[in-house]
């Protein structure tokens, strides 16, 4: 955890708040703020077709039915941003999500919580572990670099033990984790 913490807060030791109300990540991942989430003209501008929310009636009240007028496809997830919520039982079900969406090459995600600094990041560096073959640190680091991200220590510790999980199965069994 402590190395996560070194990529995420750089040689002074410090954490940044995001400036900018989303960012691209990885090509077609975006993670954002809850207020970006509610601009579906923007989102329409911006070529989003699948949002997960990661603050799911937590903070941050859009659903399914919020976009019903557009072709966005809705993922919630109802995580607590706090050191003991867990959140592995989301990994697989988001990661699933985000690449069944980006099969179709004109697609992007949103994922999004209130900030757009711990949760939404979170989900998002587990997806590039489960999906793209990321280590943890590649994983955190590929994220950070196009946006100011903390997940919070307990988040942390449960993407290491992702990746160690993700270690000792093999490449093979990726799913099952």
């Amino acid at each position: 955890v402590q190395e996560l913490r070194r990529i995420i807060t750089g040689p002074f030791d410090l954490v940044l708040m995001p400036s900018r109300s989303h960012d691209e990540v990885f090509p077609r991942i975006y993670i954002g703020e809850g207020d970006i989430a509610k601009k579906v003209a923007r989102l329409q501008e911006l070529g989003i077709t699948h949002v997960v929310n990661a603050a799911h009636n937590i903070g941050v009240f859009t659903g399914p039915h919020f976009y019903r007028d557009t072709a966005i496809q809705y993922l919630g997830v109802e995580a607590v941003d706090h050191d003991g919520f867990d959140m592995m039982p989301y990994f697989i079900q988001t990661a699933d999500f985000i690449e069944d969406a980006l099969r179709d090459s004109t697609a992007k995600v949103l994922v999004h919580c209130l900030e757009g600094f711990s949760r939404s990041a979170t989900l998002v560096i587990a997806y590039l572990m489960l999906k793209q073959g990321m280590m943890v640190q590649e994983a955190v680091k590929t994220v950070r670099d196009r946006r100011e991200v903390c997940p919070n220590d307990g988040f942390l510790k449960q993407l290491c033990i992702l990746n160690d999980k993700l270690l000792s199965s093999g490449s093979e069994q990726k799913q099952t984790v």
